[in-house]
């Protein structure tokens, strides 16, 4: 009797025993099926995976399709970067949280920007007010950029920037300040965000509309490939597609598709693929479903290096490679028994680590209540590096590869992603399937079968609608924005405007304008403004001036 036949005569054991177990002890639910409706089978057995190809679908680790890993040693070389989100208030103020996090063993720094600064308003504008670096670090001219990397030099930390709209202006200050502490834009490494397109079905930080976004986006890729080699230009950012509510396979889908419009628009304007593409990153979530989450990061993997050697033909082993940052999931915090947070982020950034990210930021526990204490930075801070340290989870790489019920999500995952991406093919691409509404739809449709799921007590969330005990009002020690903030930046700007060459960053902006008017790259002329002193909001309405502002249609 060869193996097969014997599994398969364990399996008809199993099944009768099973049976039996059913009569008295039913099972919790009449189906199990996860967040992105696969179907959960009771057991998984190489049955399942009959016509799994190992070098198809996972080879090793460092190779094409890089399911396993995109470094041959992964975490036995190096750890991932311990990259905290952090910003809030002024400049100063965040800047002592970043001295802060590095002195406490953080490898990277990740800033947080205020709402008016991600939609392109300085501080002094009205619809500014109340907003003034409430959920991060308000930044209206160059000054203030010089202010929030005091004292940290630019050549020794990589730096990640989560800015989409007015990302160019953004990242020209860096350089700026790098150009002012003698670092060579050469010896720059980070991540802008700059990735418009999930602004749009999932987010709202945008100023205009998603095909003049593009051309902005395109000129950063252009203009760093010769200028700043070391940066990744973009982060393709399926994080805020999971938080406003899609599926495990839905984030993939989505993210990736972006992915194909951004490469797209690239070779459109002339760049090579293999030029830029090994400086294109991603950006997901860690969200609470352990294995699936596992599984989601392989998948993605997987699925990209296919479209990049196959769909773009790029030839280059890094072209093809899915290099990501990670955050445990915002949206799963709840603001009733708050320190279960502190479980739920450590099962998500495992979750991670195990799916193989190149850089995770853990959520701290009070962050559905206020800002992150330092306490509670910490504490987020000390579950990477317990995971790293402490673990042994990182001697090995892809530790959970030839799990059945793994490689089956993993599959699963992959195949039900792409068949999102050909829907979204045959709409005419990412950008057509936002206009038409087609992704808003499909996230929004998720997003409120699982918040009926919650309020029909069919998904439990702990200490939320099940095991709920009495508490007390909000901790008196949670960290609060002063609302003189907003004047203090005020008050900035007015001393900025007063002191800095007015007629020089009439010059710079006017050069602006008429460049965007034209098809010239927007880097270099913005670059000039911020280095004249001109503001991000006087840059960006030189923008608005010439192409207009984006509003959004509604899609039911």
């Amino acid at each position: 009797m060869d193996d097969w036949e014997k599994l398969k005569e364990l399996k008809v054991k199993y099944d009768a025993q099973v049976e039996k177990v059913l009569k008295k002890f039913p099972e919790r639910r009449p189906e199990f099926v996860n967040t992105s409706g696969i179907p959960i089978h009771r057991v998984y057995t190489p049955l399942q995976m009959q016509d799994f190809d190992y070098a198809e679908k996972l080879g090793m680790p460092g190779q094409y399709p890089f399911t396993r890993a995109v470094q041959p040693t992964a975490y036995r070389g190096r750890f991932w970067t311990m990259r905290q989100y952090a910003g809030f208030g002024t400049a100063e103020e965040t800047n002592k949280r970043y001295h802060f996090l590095l002195k406490s063993g953080q490898t990277g720094l990740s800033v947080a920007f205020d709402l008016p600064t991600q939609i392109g308003y300085d501080s002094d504008h009205e619809l500014a007010r109340g907003e003034v670096g409430k959920v991060g670090v308000a930044i209206d001219s160059l000054w203030d950029m010089e202010r929030l990397f005091a004292g940290i030099p630019l050549d020794q930390v990589s730096t990640s920037m989560t800015i989409n709209s007015p990302c160019a202006v953004i990242l020209a200050m860096y350089l700026a300040v790098a150009e002012k502490q003698g670092v060579p834009f050469s010896q720059l490494r980070g991540t802008v965000q700059n990735d418009i397109l999930k602004e749009y079905p999932a987010r709202g930080t945008y100023i205009f509309g998603p095909r003049r976004s593009m051309r902005l986006i395109t000129d950063i890729f252009a203009y760093c490939t010769k200028e700043v080699p070391q940066w990744n230009t973009i982060s393709i950012s399926g994080y805020h597609i999971r938080e406003a509510g899609s599926t495990a396979v839905q984030e993939v889908a989505f993210t990736l598709a972006n992915g194909i419009a951004y490469v797209e628009a690239a070779i459109q304007a002339g760049l090579k693929v293999d030029e830029f593409a090994p400086r294109l990153s991603f950006f997901f979530n860690s969200h609470n479903d352990f294995l699936e989450e596992v599984a989601k990061f392989r998948a993605a993997r997987r699925l990209w290096a296919k479209i990049m050697k196959e769909r773009f033909g790029a030839q280059d082993p890094r072209s093809q490679m899915l290099r990501f940052h990670t955050q445990t999931a915002g949206c799963t915090l709840t603001a009733q028994q708050p320190l279960n947070n502190i479980m739920r982020v450590a099962f998500q950034a495992m979750a991670a680590v195990l799916g193989g990210t190149q850089s995770l930021h853990t959520n701290s526990f009070d962050e559905a209540l206020a800002l992150p204490s330092e306490q509670a930075v910490q504490v987020a801070l000390r579950t990477q590096q317990v995971i790293a340290y402490e673990t042994a989870v990182c001697d090995t790489v892809d530790p959970l590869a030839g799990s059945y019920y793994i490689e089956y999500l993993t599959d699963q995952i992959e195949a039900r992603a792409q068949d999102y991406i050909d829907q979204i093919d045959r709409l005419g691409g990412a950008v057509a399937a936002i206009e038409k509404g087609f992704i808003q739809k499909e996230i929004q449709d998720s997003a409120y079968r699982y918040q009926r799921e919650i309020e029909k007590g069919d998904r439990i969330i702990v200490g939320l609608n099940k095991f709920q005990v009495k508490e007390e009002a909000k901790p008196a020690d949670l960290l609060k924005v002063d609302p003189a903030v907003g004047d203090r930046q005020v008050a900035r700007l007015k001393e900025l405007k007063a002191t800095r060459d007015n007629s020089a960053v009439q010059t710079a902006l006017a050069e602006l304008k008429s460049a965007a008017e034209g098809d010239l790259n927007l880097m270099p002329p913005i670059l000039k403004a911020v280095k004249s002193l001109a503001t991000l909001g006087e840059i960006c309405d030189t923008l608005r001036a010439v192409w207009g502002e984006y509003e959004a249609t509604a899609f039911v």
